[in-house]
């Protein structure tokens, strides 16, 4: 397990751009009516530099694929950190943004340091990332959780771009007083790496959904039914493969950084 040194403060991720075309929807509900499996977000901060990573990365992935949690719908999303990158293996999928995330659990968690591989569910549960029993037992409760609204719907697809819908319902297991952030995650399955130096050297690497972008689109407001209805255009990296790309959209506590709900959608190709 790895810790990183010191504690920094990153600027805040930019807000998407906005705009909109009509397309399947996938909606998360809150309701008992037919208990379709709640969804639940799955966050590992990793690296490759990180030998105690690898068997972490490989039970997010069996979560993921698997979707093993009788009422879970596991979203995985795959963080890696640029900490270890120091130590002989600059990690190709790592980000400054991702380690200032984990830090920001690191302060609301009261730890000293962040580490590695550190697994969180649904913003509340943090266990070292290869304990699947405690993993489990952190998405079953999770998941029995009142759950806000999401409805996502892809729209028209142009070049490098997509268009999205983002609907959030009647805030469900809010804290009071604090505010509600929606933010727009892009993540790509299927990525490896064949680790030249540092502690994997010599390994190839799989990995679960990995995180390549990041932004705050809104604020959840007011009481009624919808608190927050708008849409946003997705910029893809000519370099990402769009068939294993998903767009996830959680909405989670500023404060408690609770995820009250979450939904995703594959990318158009």
């Amino acid at each position: 397990m790895k810790r990183a040194n010191s504690l920094s403060v990153l600027s805040p991720f930019a807000l998407c751009s906005v705009a909109f075309a009509l397309a399947p929807t996938f909606t998360a509900r809150a309701t008992d009516d037919a208990k379709p499996p709640a969804p639940v977000v799955v966050e590992l901060f990793t690296s490759e530099g990180c030998s105690s990573c690898p068997p972490a990365d490989a039970l997010l992935m069996k979560f993921e694929n698997a979707q093993p949690i009788q009422g879970a719908k596991v979203i995985a999303i795959e963080e890696h950190v640029d900490y270890w990158n120091h130590d002989g293996w600059t990690d190709p999928y790592s980000s400054a943004d991702w380690t200032q995330r984990q830090v920001d659990y690191v302060l609301k968690f009261k730890d000293k340091t962040p580490y590695t591989p550190q697994m969180i569910v649904d913003g509340q549960t943090q266990m070292t990332g290869a304990q699947e029993p405690q993993a489990r037992d952190a998405i079953q409760q999770a998941a029995s959780q009142p759950q806000t609204d999401i409805t996502l719907a892809g729209g028209d697809s142009s070049g490098n771009s997509q268009d999205f819908k983002v609907r959030v319902g009647k805030l469900t297991g809010n804290t009071d007083k604090d505010s509600a952030e929606i933010w727009l995650a892009v993540t790509e399955s299927g990525l490896a790496s064949s680790v030249k130096a540092g502690e994997n050297a010599g390994r190839d690497l799989r990995h679960a959904p990995v995180l390549r972008s990041l932004h705050k689109i809104g604020t959840a407001r007011g009481n009624g039914d919808t608190t927050f209805d708008s849409s946003t255009k997705v910029k893809f990296n000519s370099t990402w493969k769009r068939q294993n790309v998903q767009i996830v959209v959680f909405i989670q506590d500023k404060k408690s950084m609770r995820i009250l709900g979450a939904a995703a959608v594959p990318a158009s190709t």
